[in-house]
């Protein structure tokens, strides 16, 4: 029996019925997501969780439990433990901030990664996303390209919902999104993506990544140079509530 998703409906007065009219399937089907604690597809286990009021991977964390590339498990546990986090991405939304959809849609790009690959990679980020709701959580300062709302990343849906998703995010107070404007000229963060993490303990270390693997940044002269380039960086930024009307703007054109 899934325990969690049972006492989820319980406490929302939902009933297999009632639920299963919200989310477009059988209440046959229902019963078994909470009497034989069948998983739902990736798209209804959203849906599901944002009518009873919680996140996906608190009713179902199988799928979520992390997964990361060995690579990549380094800064995944530094991230956790991490005070501040501060990343420029010039191309794509941060993981941190993804939807489901969008994370699937990039990686099954050019049908590189084996399914199941992509699978792992998807469930390994959105359970990465946790440390957002972590008490107390991480301050966490995104600065994009405005390129970033107008490359499509799988259909107009999923781009209309992740940047609504993104936009409801950077109204959390602890969550700032901060956009680059199109027509600002070339600035040093088009070298690349970077992430900056305050620890703990006050020491600084960063995250680089590339076609193949990413890398983690300890050096603190290397450190130094990258946080220089942020502050060059966020100098060219849009304050953070013009950044949100603009999100919220062009999420409109996707529609």
């Amino acid at each position: 029996m899934n325990e969690a998703l049972r006492v989820a409906m319980a406490t929302a007065g939902e009933t297999a019925d009632s639920l299963a009219a919200k989310v477009d399937v059988d209440p046959k089907t229902v019963g078994r997501w909470v009497a034989l604690g069948r998983i739902p597809h990736p798209r209804t286990r959203v849906a599901v969780a944002a009518v009873l009021g919680h996140a996906a991977a608190e009713l179902w964390p199988e799928p979520y439990r992390r997964r990361d590339l060995p690579w990549f498990r380094p800064w995944a546990d530094l991230e956790q433990e991490a005070t501040d986090l501060r990343s420029y991405q010039p191309l794509l939304v941060p993981g941190l901030l993804q939807t489901e959809a969008y994370a699937r849609a990039m990686l099954r790009t050019g049908n590189l990664l084996p399914p199941d690959e992509v699978e792992q990679i998807v469930a390994s980020r959105l359970a990465r996303q946790c440390v957002l709701r972590r008490e107390p959580p991480p301050q966490l300062v995104a600065v994009l390209d405005e390129a970033v709302l107008r490359r499509r990343v799988g259909d107009r849906a999923v781009m209309r919902e992740q940047l609504l998703r993104l936009a409801d995010a950077a109204e959390e107070p602890h969550v700032q999104v901060r956009l680059i404007p199109a027509d600002g000229p070339w600035h040093t963060g088009l070298a690349g993506p970077f992430v900056l993490a305050r620890m703990p303990d006050a020491r600084e270390v960063a995250y680089l990544d590339n076609q193949l693997r990413g890398e983690v940044v300890t050096d603190p002269d290397d450190v130094a140079t990258l946080s220089r380039r942020w502050e060059s960086i966020t100098g060219e930024a849009f304050p953070r509530r013009r950044s949100v009307e603009l999100i919220r703007e062009v999420a409109q054109t996707w529609t």
